[in-house]
């Protein structure tokens, strides 16, 4: 097929533009810089404009604001430009072709989950204006029928968000971490960008998408900044993030972040499985590819 992925050169948009040429489909990469495969075709997301999809069979939605910067109006206003308004452009110019749009699970409700997390759980009260406006886009795209992916704290080589923000919080090798220990599911950049592909024959809807099986936080931590973890009273940490925020402009550390780390939150993959949802990349495999091993080196 003919297969347009919007935000093609960001770095879960460029995997996804390789897996589907890898799977033989020709790839139209949308949006203001080219991606990795195929041909380009500009679109700034913030422009106003309806996206070219002319000739398309189908599209990969994931042009988006992304991160944590602050409650700003003007942050607002643009999140809401790109997660909102330009979702809204692109499923009005889909007309009615398959969309898989690349959403989140930072639409659910932030808090302490009793149990795995699936598609009907709540979502609302986000402390962003990425989860704020994600939750509006992704109910947007579920009202036109396409198939919603939500990933949660993707990871992956090239990662430019969650591996730096992470190790920011290591001092003196010690990992400083709100709460006790807790599991989590993370995803793999290479599981999503499957995903994204074979979605393109599933269901419409909202699925949940992840590693096979979630993580101990603190072991997580502890392979990938190779720094011991030190928990720290979630109060207090919410307090210096709340100090953070009125001293910053844009702080590290975010009552956004605190939650993602103390809370967990496991995803329940049952309805991306029963589509035929088989993650095959685990932590492991990218920690044994991007932090070489002494028995890697002395094979190298």
């Amino acid at each position: 097929m003919r297969i347009v992925v919007t935000g093609a050169s960001g770095f879960c948009g460029a995997a996804v533009a390789r897996a589907a040429a890898a799977a033989g489909h020709e790839v139209v990469s949308v949006g203001r810089r080219p991606g990795p495969v195929g041909v380009h075709l500009h679109w700034d997301a913030e422009s106003g404009d309806h996206p070219h999809l002319a000739g398309a069979d189908a599209v990969i939605h994931l042009a988006a604001a992304v991160g944590d910067p602050g409650r700003e109006p003007a942050v607002e206003r643009r999140f809401h430009r790109v997660n909102v308004d330009a979702t809204a452009r692109l499923l009005d110019a889909a007309a009615g072709r398959p969309v898989v749009h690349v959403s989140s699970a930072s639409v659910y409700a932030p808090g302490v989950h009793s149990g795995p997390v699936s598609e009907d759980g709540p979502i609302g009260d986000q402390h962003t204006a990425y989860g704020r406006t994600k939750a509006i886009g992704d109910r947007l795209a579920v009202g036109y029928g396409a198939v919603v992916l939500r990933p949660r704290a993707v990871y992956g080589p090239g990662d430019p968000h969650l591996l730096p923000r992470l190790r920011r919080a290591v001092r003196a090798g010690r990992a400083l971490l709100p709460g006790p220990d807790t599991r989590m599911s993370l995803t793999a950049v290479e599981n999503l960008a499957d995903a994204c592909v074979a979605a393109l024959d599933w269901k419409g809807g909202p699925y949940n998408i992840a590693d096979a099986h979630p993580y101990p936080r603190d072991a997580a931590i502890r392979a990938v900044l190779r720094a011991r973890p030190l928990h720290l009273p979630v109060p207090l940490v919410h307090a210096a993030a709340a100090l953070a925020a009125q001293v910053r402009k844009t702080p590290t550390l975010t009552r956004y972040a605190v939650d993602q780390l103390a809370n967990g939150l496991v995803l329940d993959l049952t309805r991306a499985t029963e589509e035929g949802y088989r993650p095959a990349r685990t932590l492991t495999d990218f920690l044994w590819e991007s932090v070489p091993t002494p028995l890697q080196k002395r094979r190298g």
